[in-house]
């Protein structure tokens, strides 16, 4: 059965997520994220644990929790001059640090040098950890997509699976890759691999997933940027789709953290815009959450 039968549509329905990724990362961010839920713009977001602004998320979202919040699996620490590590005080977890104790700045050194039951160990305590605060999680994701294998092909989604199905969470993992025509048929059958396996273990995945490159392009303006999403609403495709967004207020404090800091403002201002969301009526786009996604997992349809 189709994910969109499981959730009462036809299969040509087009239904989509708005996930707000990186909660938790800095105050900003949080802010954010939060007006967004209470706009009613975003579907859902995810937090990032092991980051200084987290509990402050998921206190709030503990204290609201009609908004669907997941947790977004943490093992890279990208900006220089804001750096977070593991949650894990229970267990060894060195190889899934720098010699400062940091996660990795990028996914090659993470799959390099992370042993699977030392990832395992932090996803359970990344998610005991929202748990511990008050946050029901409705799914998970992961972090630059660290657990993947995208940079050398040591992947870690069968720990993920197994984590998933324990807990009752579907996962953020697209069904299809994009630009099917251009991916290497290896790829092309690791992929099919991995989704079997979601299947066996009855985890929930999405069909589609998009994001429009998170740093700015050269020459790109807000518009511009606008344009490109609403030409990707206008070429949704039947299914489930998640789009990932960064939305942040571009504070002094966000300006501090990195340099893409405008890109998460535009991220803030995309669905509020009136000229986005009239094309998502117009395309009789039909907004899902997570939450539905789980109940689907959950009931074991």
């Amino acid at each position: 059965m189709s994910l969109n039968h499981s959730l009462g549509y036809e299969d040509d329905a087009k239904l989509l997520i708005v996930n707000a990724d990186d909660y938790g990362m800095c105050h900003s961010e949080n802010l954010a994220v939060q007006r967004l839920f209470q706009e009613g713009i975003i579907s859902s977001s995810t937090i990032m644990m092991p980051c200084g602004w987290a509990k402050e998320a998921a206190v709030w979202s503990a204290n609201h929790s009609k908004y669907d919040v997941g947790v977004h699996l943490t093992f890279t620490s990208e900006w220089s001059g804001y750096k977070w590590g593991p949650v894990t005080r229970n267990g060894d977890v060195r190889s899934l640090v720098t010699k400062e104790g940091y996660f990795p700045t990028d996914c090659k050194t993470f799959e390099e040098q992370a042993e699977p039951e030392q990832v395992r160990l932090e996803i359970v305590n990344q998610i005991e950890a929202a748990l511990a605060m008050g946050v029901n999680p409705t799914h998970l994701d992961n972090h630059m997509g660290s657990l993947y294998g995208l940079a050398t092909g040591k992947q870690f989604l069968d720990v993920v699976f197994e984590i998933c199905a324990w807990y009752g969470l579907p996962f953020r993992m697209p069904r299809s890759l994009p630009n099917m025509e251009k991916v290497p048929p290896e790829a092309i059958e690791v992929a099919n691999q991995v989704t079997a396996l979601a299947d066996r273990m009855g985890v929930v995945i999405l069909d589609h997933l998009i994001g429009l490159p998170f740093g700015k392009l050269p020459g790109e303006t807000y518009d511009s940027y606008k344009q490109s999403m609403i030409e990707v609403l206008q070429n949704l495709q039947p299914g489930v789709s998640e789009i990932i967004i960064h939305p942040a207020i571009a504070s002094e404090e966000l300006k501090a953290v990195h340099h893409e800091w405008e890109k998460r403002q535009w991220d803030y201002e995309l669905f509020r815009d009136q000229e986005v969301q009239q094309v998502i009526e117009e395309q009789g786009i039909i907004r899902t959450s997570w939450n539905a996604l789980q109940k689907v997992q959950r009931q074991g349809k």
